[in-house]
């Protein structure tokens, strides 16, 4: 892996570390990230990073046709990143901050107390960093932290991971396409949860309630009142919404 060989300050002032803000979730309808936690520094940049991106498209298979029916176009998906972190700690044998950082990235994907008192448990919200990497700066969630010791001192301490951190997105508003360039609106779909409500949903996608009717029309709902969990709704582009 590149830069391993190096003490942490070896490379000059020049070079630009990564990092990882981990923060609270918000509370209530917000896709701001609460109070920052820690501020993950890594040690050494990282060699690769994975990144993806998928388009969902849905095909209703009809009796009647015989090649397949046309595709629809349902949304784009999140991002997902994979990083790696080596943490290497063989300088101070004696110490366990190798230890105490490959816990913190676990703690990644533990709920915080804060949600929990706040009635809305989650895990923390991070967002790497990486200079003049913006492909790679999003606001997510840590879906999985996989780490491997490979050196431990003599009382058994681990002394050298290497982590291998999983990262998914969570979307801000959506925004939308011009919609005089002929391009597809931007519009995405939402699995609908406990609690959730047209007025809700709208408040949150256009900040205007009074728009839910877009949505209930969109999806050829008659009675906003009977919102069943677990049904997928196709949420308007903004730019297709009354007022926007």
């Amino acid at each position: 892996m590149a830069g391993k060989g190096g003490k942490s300050g070896g490379a000059g002032k020049s070079l630009v570390r990564a990092s990882l803000a981990i923060h609270e979730p918000p509370i209530g309808q917000s896709t701001t990230p609460g109070a920052l936690i820690k501020n993950f520094t890594f040690e050494f940049n990282p060699s690769q990073i994975a990144l993806s991106r998928r388009a969902q498209w849905k095909a209703t298979p009809t009796a009647a046709v015989r090649d397949g029916s046309v595709p629809e176009f349902m949304g784009p998906e999140p991002r997902k990143m994979t990083v790696e972190v080596f943490l290497d700690g063989s300088a101070m044998p004696g110490g366990n901050t190798v230890l105490k950082k490959v816990e913190a990235l676990f703690s990644c994907c533990e709920v915080t107390a804060k949600s929990i008192a706040a009635k809305q448990p989650s895990t923390p919200w991070v967002i790497f960093q990486w200079g003049s990497f913006s492909t790679a700066r999003f606001t997510a969630y840590i879906s999985s932290v996989d780490a491997t010791y490979s050196l431990f001192s003599t009382t058994g301490i681990p002394i050298r991971a290497t982590c291998q951190v999983r990262l998914h997105e969570i979307p801000s508003k959506t925004k939308g396409q011009n919609p005089t360039s002929g391009a597809l609106t931007a519009r995405r779909v939402h699995r609908v949860v406990a609690g959730d409500t047209l007025q809700s949903l709208a408040w949150r996608e256009y900040g205007d309630a009074n728009d839910w009717r877009s949505i209930a029309q969109a999806n050829g709902i008659d009675d906003p009142s009977r919102l069943r969990t677990g049904t997928e709704l196709m949420l308007p582009a903004a730019e297709e919404v009354g007022g926007h």
